[in-house]
Formats: structure tokens, sequence, C-alpha cells
């Protein structure tokens, strides 16, 4: 995605808000953040791919329950969705390429993504990932809290993800986190567009402080609640321009009837 990062900002530059280009925030990470601590983020996890056995990650998920993981639909479009094995997630993970003994590493049995998913608008860019075995709850590995449907969010939240430090910089080893101002609709719509922003969206970010490529389906969470999926947005930290996420509130019924 980022590959065409360079012609699309030359595209973006004389193009009106409502046709901003959308950079999935795949193959990304955590820009203005600090480290993370041993079983801050219980609920992080890291999703690999496993096709040449190298276990690279490419996206973030959430931990739900034991065998049931949130993530954005985006990042398991396609063959994912047909070929799950290929694809795993690992929990209690704090540094790569470091073995803190907290890990715990399962392998994707099914996925299933939102069928009103849509690739170019991003709308309803949300999937659950089934493990098997089940996860064993601990101090390092544990479940997000739903909000109520429709349940709504304002002032801060924190964001989490092995992303990149800035657009198109290095990946730091560690679990990066950041506090993001929730944006309203309105005023993220001045920014992209009033066709851009659905109400199943939810903004956040403020120039420096942002999610980026590779944080893609990590959580954004409001106190005790999982409010947001990182999903997209027009760069990374740039002035102007919130980080996009899936809110969750909206999707909570989904949620329970496929979990």
């Amino acid at each position: 995605m980022k590959l065409l990062l360079f012609s699309l900002l030359v595209a973006s530059a004389v193009a009106a808000p409502s046709t901003l280009p959308r950079f999935r925030r795949g193959h990304s990470r955590i820009v203005g953040g600090q480290d993370a601590s041993p079983g801050q983020f219980p609920y992080q996890l890291s999703l690999q791919d496993t096709t040449f056995g190298t276990f690279s990650p490419f996206c973030g998920a959430i931990v739900y329950t034991p065998d049931t993981m949130i993530c954005a639909a985006h990042c398991v479009d396609g063959e994912n969705v047909t070929h799950p094995q290929n694809l795993r997630i690992v929990a209690g993970e704090l540094t790569f390429n470091v073995d803190e003994g907290t890990e715990q590493a399962r392998d994707l049995v099914s996925i299933v993504k939102h069928a009103g998913f849509n690739y170019h608008t991003v709308e309803n860019d949300i999937s659950l990932l089934k493990v098997s075995p089940p996860l064993d709850f601990n101090e390092y590995v544990s479940g997000v809290t739903l909000p109520a449907q429709y349940q709504n969010f304002d002032g801060d939240a924190v964001v989490s993800g092995w992303g990149t430090l800035s657009q198109g910089g290095f990946a730091p080893a560690t679990l990066q986190f950041v506090s993001v101002p929730i944006v309203s609709d309105a005023e993220c719509r001045k920014s992209y567009g009033e066709d851009q922003i659905f109400p199943s969206m939810i903004c956040a970010g403020i120039e420096g402080k942002d999610t980026c490529q590779g944080d893609s389906g990590g959580p954004m969470m409001c106190g005790d609640y999982l409010c947001g999926i990182t999903s997209w947005g027009h760069g990374c930290a740039h002035k102007g321009y919130p980080g996009v996420y899936t809110e969750v509130s909206y999707y909570v019924d989904w949620i329970h009837q496929h979990e």
C-alpha cells in the first residue's frame, strides 16, 4: 500500500478533500508515542504472515475472547479469508525478536469479514479472527470490554501498535502507545470531505501523534472500552488529518452474532 505513497501524495496535492487517498494502516506504526511496559496492553496482538516461514507482522489485532480476536477487514481481505492457515496471531508480546516467555502464538482457523466491507470507502472495516487452541488468559494476555451498542465517546483515547514511528520511517522493536484526542465527525469531515466519513467511523489524532501503517487492526481504547479499530487516514500525524477508526459501538450486535 505504501509503495504508492509518492504518486498518491502528488495527486492529493491538487485533489479536493473528497478525493484524498486512503492509506490503510497495515504495515506501519505509532507516531509520537512511547514504549509500553510488560502487560500494559494485554489485549494487543500482532497479526503475522507465515507463508514464507518468516512470521513477519503486518497488522495489529485485538483479543476479545480466548478464541475470538477483533481486527480490521482490510488486513484480511482477499485470499486470506479462504486461506486463514497462512496467518497467525501472537499475544503477550512486547518486543519483537526477544523471547520474553509471555508470548502465545495461535494459528487462525477461520476469518469472519463483515459482508458490507468496502475496500474503496473502507466502510465496515471490521473482522473476527478465530484461533485454535484458545489463548490462556493471564496478566499478560486478556480480552477487551466492548461498549454498548451506539455508545458515544469523547475526550482522549489510547492507541497502540508496532507500526512505523513516522510516515515512511522505521519501525520500533518494542510496542508503542500514544494518547490522542477524539475529533468530532463534523470536524473530521471538514478535513476528509462530507462523503468520506461514515457514522460508523470515529476520528482521533493531532499533529505529531497518530497511528500509521502497520498499526491497522489494532486497538483504540476509551477508558476501559474498545471504542475503535485502527483503519485508515491521509498520511500519518499530518496537521488537520486525524486517524480514522472503525467505531466499535456500531458493531457490537454484529460481533455478538458472529463470535
